[in-house]
């Protein structure tokens, strides 16, 4: 079993530069995210990277956005 207080979390990477149309114009064209773990010890601030968003074609700034619930498995 998980323990609630795992030092490992799931968390989201979002593009800046697609946030930032999504809220200029009403076009839905998406946002992309990549997801990924962190150790909570090593970075206890929010991540910042730079990844390939194949919505803008290029390499943009990607945010922590938000925090994933973790899929249980019991069985």
């Amino acid at each position: 079993m998980a323990k609630s207080k795992d030092v490992r979390i799931t968390i989201a990477l979002e593009c800046q530069n697609c946030t930032q149309k999504e809220l200029g114009s009403k076009s839905t064209g998406g946002i992309l995210r990549y997801t990924t773990r962190k150790n909570r010890r090593n970075t206890p601030t929010r991540l910042e990277l730079k990844k390939y968003c194949s919505s803008c074609h290029k390499h943009t700034l990607h945010k922590e956005s938000r925090k994933k619930k973790k899929n249980i498995f019991i069985g």
